[in-house]
């Protein structure tokens, strides 16, 4: 087989061990076993059997080649930054292949990038890829697509790498794309409300480029993410009560399916209000979170800017208070644009982080988009329903630096809590329950962290029933990193059983495959493990993540 200016790739098809749902993957809360290396090969009936502390980096699925009359194999590691293979799993030809496609200085196969881009912000220990490539065309990307997809190597996309599931971990080892300098904004129509963005662009870069135009891009997770990363995790935010999440706000996708051949989800060029033309396609690649192609292009609905803007913050007697006040304010028809809601653990941590200082109390921050002539009216029907609810401390910022700053605070909430314990780990759970059930739960939860002596300042996009418990441990404490453990598992379960989801927006990933049968049943799970062999049949497209 050949590349492109003539680079020779073996013929011979890689052996991968396992599927994506017979990994012996070690999670981050489950201790290190010892060391037990074995290789044994043959010609004709290869097999491989590798253990190690973590077979996750150490050989399990990664590519074995055949090259003329030997092997070239990987030497099984720890799964970590401190130890990596000494030698590389794919062979000197693929790896020249790489680069006859997208040129030498884009392909790198260095320890430290291959690290860089073998984790997420998550606490799932680092899987880094064998190789990491920089395309700079679609093209590019369906010639790399191809060529792995021929010799059988897996691929993982990357954007920015802030995902919190573990999304970009390579489990499999193979090829990881970086698609951060694919990064034109390609087509922006103010009369159409719809901009036309590569996966290398930004949140924050998109929206300033849209200044003075009118229009913003509102969906905000909180993290700079790249767009076509937001839609892969089908990503939310803070307000998201007011505009949606990325699903409703995607009009169609370019996609990059795993054998290089390209899909416009809608068709090409199309980006129409509403559809009803065959499978809504770009909803299946929304969340899809790389396991069924790179998502090379986004066309995204814009917002008008509101008139004015008003944000406060609102102090509760308890955790009741503030989330009954959060469903009163929905059952009213308030057109909120954010409800974030701060347990007094999370409150007290941001106030001291910023600076602010905020009481120790369960808090609501509240934010209210419309006409000056409207906006008054909401503020007023705010302030009865907080009062009613025993809230107070309202004070009303209306100026841009004020508002900011407010916002800021509650983005650098995961930098609060981490503060609450210095030099100890996070993790974000990510549930989303009913409405009606939103105060239930959240008690509940809270009464559980308090029983199980757990640091877990809680958050959340309330207004659409989604919260998160940052949990701050010592990972090095295996007594602890069980407990942290076991209460994700009584949360998630939690959720499930008031009718909810085990994830409201930071997808799947590696640590929620159970919950998520739990959630679908056996059907639901067998239908998208059919859709999964329908487009990706030899599970080279982000293997080991979702199912």
């Amino acid at each position: 087989m050949r590349g492109r200016g003539g680079a020779t790739v073996n013929a011979v098809t890689p052996l991968r061990q396992g599927t994506a749902g017979e990994h012996d993957h070690r999670h981050w809360w489950e201790p290190v076993p010892p060391v037990r290396d074995t290789l044994a090969c043959g010609w004709s009936h290869l097999k491989v059997s590798v253990w190690g502390r973590d077979r996750q980096a150490a050989g399990e699925g990664n590519v074995l080649v055949l090259c003329s009359s030997h092997v070239r194999g990987l030497v099984p590691s720890r799964h970590g930054p401190s130890l990596f293979p000494p030698q590389p799993s794919l062979p000197p030809d693929f790896v020249e292949a790489l680069r006859a496609v997208v040129g030498a200085p884009n392909v790198s196969t260095a320890t430290a990038v291959r690290e860089q881009h073998g984790h997420d912000e998550s606490m799932h220990p680092c899987a880094p890829p064998d190789v990491v490539v920089w395309p700079q065309a679609v093209g590019q990307v369906q010639e790399l697509a191809a060529l792995c997809h021929r010799c059988r190597v897996p691929m993982v996309p990357f954007g920015t790498g802030t995902g919190l599931e573990g999304g970009v971990n390579a489990v499999q080892g193979g090829v990881c794309f970086d698609l951060s300098r694919m990064d034109a904004i390609a087509e922006l129509s103010l009369e159409d409300f719809s901009v036309t963005v590569e996966p290398g662009v930004t949140r924050k870069a998109l929206n300033k480029h849209l200044r003075g135009t009118g229009l913003w891009f509102p969906v905000d997770p909180g993290a700079d993410a790249s767009l076509c990363g937001m839609a892969a995790t089908g990503a939310s935010g803070t307000n998201a009560v007011r505009y949606g999440t990325m699903r409703p706000n995607v009009l169609n996708l370019r996609v990059v399916l795993p054998d290089g051949r390209l899909l416009h989800t809608a068709g090409p060029g199309r980006q129409p209000r509403k559809r009803a033309a065959g499978y809504d396609l770009t909803s299946l690649f929304v969340g899809s979170e790389g396991t069924l192609g790179f998502l090379t292009q986004a066309t995204l609905r814009l917002h008008p800017l509101p008139e004015a803007t008003a944000a406060t913050v609102a102090s509760f007697p308890s955790v009741g208070a503030a989330v009954a006040c959060t469903v009163q304010v929905l059952q009213a028809a308030v057109p909120v644009a954010r409800i974030e809601f701060l347990d007094e653990v999370m409150a007290d941590a941001c106030g001291r982080f910023s600076g602010m200082g905020l009481p120790a109390a369960a808090t609501l921050l509240l934010e209210l988009h419309g006409s000056r002539h409207s906006l008054a009216e909401q503020q007023q029907q705010m302030e009865e329903i907080v009062r009613h609810n025993g809230g107070s401390g309202l004070a009303w910022a209306q100026g841009l630096e004020e508002r900011e700053q407010l916002w800021s605070m509650r983005h650098n909430a995961w930098y609060a809590a981490l503060a609450l314990r210095p030099g100890c780990q996070g993790y974000s759970t990510d549930v989303c329950v009913p409405i009606s059930r939103l105060p239930d739960v959240v008690v509940e939860t809270k009464q559980d962290l308090q029983a199980s002596s757990i640091t877990g300042p809680m958050v959340g996009h309330v207004g659409d029933g989604n919260f998160h418990c940052l949990l701050i441990f010592n990972s090095q404490d295996p007594e602890e990193a069980q407990r942290i453990h076991a209460f994700t598992q009584r949360l998630g379960r939690r959720a499930l059983a008031a009718g909810g989801t085990c994830t409201g927006e930071h997808g799947v990933g590696l640590g929620k495959r159970a919950l998520l049968q739990e959630e679908l049943g056996q059907e639901g799970l067998d239908t998208l493990r059919s859709i999964k062999a329908a487009l990706d049949p030899h599970n080279l497209m982000n293997p080991g993540k979702v199912l």
